[in-house]
């Protein structure tokens, strides 16, 4: 009996003795291992290896815009900067000779997000629609002719201003107003899918920016734009809206000039922010086209965002006398961002012919945006 007695405790002894070894054995192995040995004690520093610093987002270089801006203000009064800081500096204040106070451009706005493509290069684009010969030179020839144009009208305005990247693009009418009503009476039609896929192609061969412009007819720019969201969530794809064939009232496209206010812009600009903030993106560019006071209501009210760059784009043709009037008038005295000039290869013919890229690079201030119908 107490043989077996002593038998029992020696093994009871010797299974602890194990249970306890074992548990030391594991214990020293899992905090041993680098990657669970971060948590052993708090206040303790985590290892080195285990910690991927976050990198920062990158910045935009504010000095450098600023000094764009000033560059293309273009004011008479000769302009310098003694800004050094990396850090955005109150909105913008340009220092140079004769008082500056009553001067409306460089504009006071707000400063975009990293990568943006204003005011750092110029957008020189072909307009029209590929259904039309009639409606601009994007639509008038074969897509080799056209791009070959293209690429001449950017290599004058790449030589006109070294300074100045020049990057190609295609305006393309997505949404065309129309003089008959349609199945849903509201004097628009919408492109279809295969026609915007050719000219994303098109843009692709030039690694060119995608302007999707819209005519909203008897429709509205809220309803228009939602339509459009899976094209803009592209990265080089923007927009272009015309109030001149936004009809109100029952009237019909082409028999009076339309107008939008400036909550229709600001609608699409938020619009696009959102899709900007969501997928990621570099600022958006906005083109509003503009050639008389009443097309754009409340145009003071329009609001730039860190994710959509504004261009009011001077829409007019004729003579280069009332062109300039017109650029004048309705585009300086009213500045909202930054400013575009649409020139027109058939009707800029009178009155001494189509201004060339000297001539618009003297304005004030310089245009960004060059569109050709």
């Amino acid at each position: 009996m107490k043989n077996v007695l002593k038998n029992k405790v020696f093994w009871f002894i010797t299974a602890a003795a194990v249970l306890v070894c074992a548990g030391f054995y594991l214990k020293f192995k899992i905090f041993s291992h680098p990657k669970i040995a971060v948590m052993q004690k708090p206040g303790q520093v985590k290892s080195a290896e285990t910690v991927t610093p976050v990198p920062e987002p990158p910045k935009l270089d504010f000095v450098a815009y600023d000094l764009k801006l000033e560059q293309i203000a273009n004011n008479p009064v000769v302009a310098s900067s003694t800004a050094t800081s990396t850090e955005p500096s109150p909105r913008p204040s340009p220092i140079g000779r004769g008082s500056k106070e009553n001067l409306l451009w460089p504009v006071k706005t707000v400063y975009p997000n990293y990568g943006a493509l204003l005011p750092f290069n110029r957008i020189v684009a072909y307009y029209g629609n590929l259904y039309s010969k009639g409606m601009g030179v994007l639509g008038e020839y074969t897509e080799d002719v056209m791009l070959d144009k293209l690429s001449s009208e950017v290599k004058k305005w790449q030589e006109a201003d070294p300074t100045t990247p020049v990057i190609p693009a295609l305006h393309y009418i997505v949404v065309v107003a129309q003089a008959g009503g349609g199945r849903d009476g509201k004097y628009r039609a919408r492109m279809p899918e295969s026609e915007i896929k050719k000219v994303l192609a098109m843009a692709d061969k030039i690694h060119g920016l995608v302007f999707l412009d819209i005519q909203v007819g008897q429709s509205n720019v809220q309803t228009e734009v939602p339509l459009l969201e899976k094209y803009l969530k592209l990265p080089n794809v923007h927009l272009g809206i015309d109030p001149e064939f936004a009809m109100h009232n029952g009237q019909r496209p082409g028999t009076v000039i339309g107008t939008l206010d400036a909550a229709d812009f600001n609608f699409a600009a938020e619009y696009l922010a959102k899709i900007v903030r969501d997928n990621n993106l570099t600022p958006k560019v906005l083109i509003v086209h503009r050639f008389t006071q009443a097309m754009v209501t409340n145009a003071k009210k329009i609001q730039p965002l860190p994710e959509v760059q504004i261009v009011m784009d001077m829409d007019g043709f004729g003579g280069q006398g009332a062109k300039l009037n017109t650029y004048q008038q309705y585009v300086y005295k009213e500045p909202i961002q930054f400013t575009g000039f649409k020139l027109f290869y058939k009707n800029d013919v009178v009155g001494g012919g189509m201004l060339t890229p000297q001539q618009l690079l003297k304005l004030t201030p310089i245009p960004v945006y060059i569109q050709f119908q």
